[in-house]
């Protein structure tokens, strides 16, 4: 794979709630039981680093920003220096997180007890890789399962089962008000130069939900584009910063255009005090002014398609939606479009979001028109999938992948 090279000036990460990454990779996982790991990955992590990987990986410059603290943040950082990945981490008092992620490449076949469990016992429930409740597609990677029996190009042999991965986050640090004025002070300096910023991932506590949206005004008022990827109330308030491009996934849509009230809404990152800043106007049956937005899970593109016309409305340049098995959708002042997947690749969908954003970060700052934009991120998106860590993506993978992809307008 060529190594594009970006335009001049450096892309920005943002990682605020940055963390220590640790995979487990352990074969037939018996939940209920001890478990040998087969190998072990730590390295610095979060959504913007794992961007920014991939962006050098591309010959991109990048410049990693955030939050550290604690020997977690230590080792992170000890992590992107050996590297070779540039970073200037506003130090905080509080540690930084950790994250688990337990991949499992080969669980026991479908209905296989493991040692000492008899079929019959309702643990072995545990241990079936099909269960709906149990298994799904990554919202974050197009045509990627993630233990969901879906047939793909390279499917197991009769009598296994599809990787499986869980993912444990812990929430991260609390951060004070000097503090973020530090890293605001610092993240002013350096967008002087850049050609774009990347602003993605959780909120830490005591961070406000609006944070990101005032990132996004703050690069714009310098000319500088940003992209946020976000959840929840950050999702919600980020296009009152008018970035260039907001990119949820189809649940992360929902959830942020849900009639929730913000302050009972559980798992949410950020304090929650952030209102959404449109009109209180209201349409039938959603949490959105003016609008009503069919059910994502019944209706995936159309409900996408509304969801993405509200926040442009509300002052996103462009928005980008994830549709896990369905491919992308993008709704831009050029027009709108979807990119379907060729077929499925199975692996570890860890990250999967991530290449997708650098994709199109590297589109925005080259001027890629839209549909090749599309096709290159989603097909980064599909390779991070078959690396074994985030961050990274199977060059293999990308090449196959990558002219299967069919791009094609829709009418919003």
């Amino acid at each position: 794979m060529s190594s594009p090279a970006a335009g001049s000036g450096t892309i920005l990460t943002v990682t605020l709630n940055l963390a220590l990454d640790v995979t487990y990779v352990a074969g037939g996982v018996d939940w209920d039981g001890v478990n040998r790991v087969r190998s072990v990955h730590r390295r610095a992590g979060g959504k913007g680093i794992n961007v920014a990987r991939v962006l050098a990986a591309l010959g991109c410059d990048v410049l990693v920003t955030g939050l550290a603290g604690g020997p977690n943040g230590g080792a992170a950082e000890a992590d992107l220096a050996a590297a070779g990945l540039p970073a200037a981490l506003t130090p905080i008092a509080a540690e930084s997180r950790a994250t688990l992620a337990v991949c499992d490449p080969a669980p026991l076949p479908y209905g296989t007890a493991p040692p000492g469990v008899s079929p019959d016992d309702p643990a072995h429930e545990a241990t079936v890789p099909n269960d709906p409740a149990r298994t799904g597609t990554s919202p974050d990677a197009p045509g990627v399962p993630c233990g969901s029996g879906s047939v793909r190009e390279d499917a197991a042999p009769a009598g296994t089962a599809d990787p499986r991965t869980a993912l444990f986050n812990e929430p991260g640090p609390v951060v004070t008000d000097a503090e973020l004025d530090d890293f605001l002070r610092g993240y002013d300096r350096r967008l002087r130069g850049a050609a774009a910023v990347v602003i993605s991932g959780s909120l830490p506590p005591g961070v406000p939900a609006a944070f990101y949206a005032e990132l996004a005004a703050r690069a714009r008022e310098r000319g500088v584009p940003a992209i946020v990827d976000a959840d929840g109330e950050p999702l919600r308030a980020a296009p009152a910063g008018r970035p260039a491009v907001l990119k949820p996934n189809a649940e992360e849509l929902a959830r942020a255009l849900s009639a929730v009230d913000p302050r009972t809404r559980d798992g949410v990152p950020g304090d929650g005090g952030a209102r959404y800043s449109g009109s209180e106007a209201r349409g039938p049956g959603t949490g959105v002014p003016g609008i009503g937005l069919p059910e994502i899970g019944q209706a995936p593109v159309a409900g996408a398609l509304a969801g993405a016309e509200v926040l442009r409305r509300d002052g996103a340049e462009s928005v980008v939606v994830s549709l896990g098995a369905d491919g992308l959708l993008a709704v831009t002042p050029e027009g709108a479009w979807r990119a379907a997947m060729p077929y499925r690749v199975a692996g570890n969908p860890t990250g999967a979001g991530d290449a997708l954003v650098a994709g199109l970060a590297l589109g925005l700052v080259e001027g890629t028109p839209w549909p090749d934009r599309l096709r290159r991120a989603a097909a980064l998106g599909a390779a991070a999938v078959a690396a074994p860590v985030a961050g990274d993506f199977d060059e293999e993978t990308f090449r196959r992948v990558h002219p299967g992809i069919r791009v094609d307008p829709i009418r919003p």
